[in-house]
């Protein structure tokens, strides 16, 4: 999760003035002059090799990023003593002179990524020294090891914000920020990091840490308590273990460890403020089921080893609920692309805040909505993409789960359900059953309650908006399916035997914006009731005329590919011209003797994407 830096804010939304140089024999002749705005001077992308010398002497900014700058020489910056920020970005720049600052000590904020500062860090480090106000600095991507960079940091006290991504450093001690009390954010992704050693201990003030993108193999005792957000993703994570002897109270609220190699749920500050914890794309599992077996030969704890091949003083009970910390104050649990088979009892219960749980892509085949405990406050429920066959609970629990507004079961291979479940939900808003092999409950079907079935009903759910079931087999649409429904948005698509009726979608006339018949069979169809499409998509389908009734739409998307269309008349052509924004139309069998369509859409648009805000396809 990349960070940007604090900028001081200077700019007013004055005009913007152009300013013609007189430039001496001595300094740089420019090609175009820089631009102001108020105290601003802007000149980037100019191919400047040195910095202006006759810009105003009261100027505060000065940006001078995508330049050819290879040096700041000592009198380049003499001639602005009120420079604040200094921005040199993508040049050329290898050194800055120790006296290169000498007269502008009041700069704050000072921007030099992507150049080469790796090859004279040491110029660079003591021309540094004289900058004792600065606040933020960026040196990403400037090549520097973390020797380079601890000589470069060296005695800047005043900093809170330190950008050192895209650089090569592999290793951290206590040394490297040893001057930086103040500092409140410290990036360092992208580099190649494999150990960080008491590195942050000391940087009290410190509350924003990201060291996403790297090599690093294990977080065990962390113990930052002023940290508010860590950033660790995409790194090689095995394990992560707060300091477990700690009473302080963590000011911990986002822990991203996603995309690592995790194999536990991580041991997490027993006091903590944590709201957000992301796991996705780890390979997290719950072992507490292993203690039922008592014939089993699994120990009940664990010690782990360090890089160096000593114990480590972390052993722990896998299934020793304390390990969890502190997780009373959770809003989103991010648990997808794990290997998560079931969730121990009373793991739900113990986030009574949580608002969003995510396990899509794991390996549930089994869920009971009423006996999970889910928390009343939660908003979305992610369960796709498991190996749910059978869905659970009963009705009076379900109104516990009055806040649920998303719910998506796709990619399951769910075949039995309540099919009263929805209508339970009395604020679901969005519900994903795609790739399921759940059909629709006819209106008989409706008036009888069984515990179990096959199909759902949607009539008279108020709240529903959102409502996807593609490729769920289906094959008959019972008239008035959705009546009394406030549907947008409703995809029907790749359920090739369907047969859809004209009073299939009775009813979402008022409501429909977006609809999806792609790959329904479909030769024609009445789209007159729906003027509140948007878009819609019907392709793959058996369509060898243009609907007439689409053209009393306005609609701004339209996909018609891979139907049998041969041409389209002149005036539907026009007419789509005039009203839809993007229309596909490949992989039909055009007829080249009937084109007049094609030269319509040609005059009307930059062959074969954008102007006039419309986009078409090759036919």
């Amino acid at each position: 999760m990349p960070l940007t830096g604090f900028i001081s804010s200077l700019l007013c939304f004055n005009l913007w003035l152009t300013w013609n140089f007189l430039t001496p024999a001595s300094c740089h002749l420019l090609q175009r002059p820089c631009r102001l705005a108020s105290r601003i001077a802007l000149c980037n992308d100019y191919q400047l090799s040195s910095v202006p010398r006759d810009l105003p002497g009261n100027i505060a900014e000065l940006q001078l990023n995508n330049n050819r700058i290879s040096t700041l020489q000592g009198t380049c910056l003499s001639g602005y003593p009120a420079l604040v920020i200094l921005s040199c970005a993508g040049n050329l720049l290898d050194t800055i002179e120790p006296d290169a600052f000498l007269r502008t000590s009041h700069i704050e904020s000072l921007s030099l990524p992507d150049n080469n500062l790796s090859v004279g860090y040491w110029r660079t480090g003591r021309a540094l020294r004289a900058l004792t106000k600065l606040r933020t600095l960026d040196l990403s991507g400037n090549g520097l090891t973390e020797e380079m960079a601890s000589f470069v940091l060296e005695n800047l006290t005043s900093l809170e914000y330190l950008y050192l991504s895209r650089n090569i450093m592999l290793r951290l001690d206590q040394d490297i920020f040893r001057d930086h009390h103040q500092l409140k954010e410290l990036n360092l992704e992208k580099n190649m990091l494999f150990e960080i050693d008491s590195a942050f201990d000391h940087l009290q003030k410190l509350q924003r840490l990201n060291v996403a993108f790297n090599s690093l193999p294990c977080l065990v005792n962390f113990q930052l308590t002023q940290l508010v957000e860590l950033n660790a993703s995409h790194n090689a994570i095995e394990l992560f273990t707060s300091h477990q002897d700690m009473e302080e109270t963590f000011r911990l609220e986002t822990l991203d460890l996603s995309d690592n190699k995790l194999f536990f749920f991580p041991f997490l500050p027993k006091h903590s403020h944590i709201r957000n914890l992301l796991l996705s794309n780890n390979r997290v599992s719950f072992y507490e089921h292993l203690t039922d077996n008592s014939s089993t030969n699994w120990n009940s704890t664990v010690q782990f080893f360090n890089l160096k091949g000593n114990a480590s003083n972390v052993t722990v009970k896998l299934w020793d609920e304390s390990l969890r910390g502190g997780i009373s104050t959770m809003d989103l649990l991010d648990l997808t692309g794990n290997q998560v088979n079931y969730l121990p009892e009373g793991f739900l219960s113990k986030m009574p805040s949580l608002s969003r749980l995510k396990l899509g892509t794991n390996c549930l085949e089994y869920l009971d909505l009423a006996s999970e405990a889910f928390p009343s406050s939660l908003h979305e429920l992610d369960m796709s993409n498991n190996k749910l066959t059978t869905l659970q609970g009963n009705q009076s629990m379900l109104h516990k789960l009055s806040n649920l507004t998303h719910l998506y079961l796709n990619l399951n291979d769910l075949q039995a359900l309540p099919p009263w479940l929805f209508s339970a939900l009395p604020s679901i808003t969005t519900v994903d059953l795609s790739y399921n092999r759940v059909r629709i409950c006819s209106l008989k079907e409706n008036s009888i309650t069984p515990e179990y079935s096959d199909c759902a009903v949607w009539r008279n759910i108020t709240s529903l908006r959102q409502l996807y079931l593609a490729g769920c087999s289906l094959k008959h649409l019972p008239s008035a399916a959705f009546e009394r429904t406030s549907i947008t948005h409703l995809d029907l698509s790749n359920n090739p035997e369907i047969l859809i009726r004209q009073d299939t979608l009775a009813g979402l006339g008022r409501t429909l914006q977006h609809l999806d018949l792609g790959n329904t069979g479909l030769h024609e169809f009445d789209f007159t009731p729906f003027r509140h499409l948007k878009s819609l998509n019907i392709s793959s389908n058996y369509i060898a005329q243009l609907p007439g009734s689409l053209l009393s739409l306005h609609l701004r998307f339209l996909d018609l590919r891979n139907n049998r269309l041969t041409t389209i008349p002149s005036q539907q052509a026009n007419t789509i011209v005039q009203r839809v924004q993007t229309l596909f139309l490949g992989g039909n069998p055009f007829n080249c003797c009937l084109s007049d369509w094609y030269t319509t859409f040609k005059l009307s648009a930059t062959w074969p994407y954008v102007t006039k805000n419309r986009r078409w396809s090759h036919p």
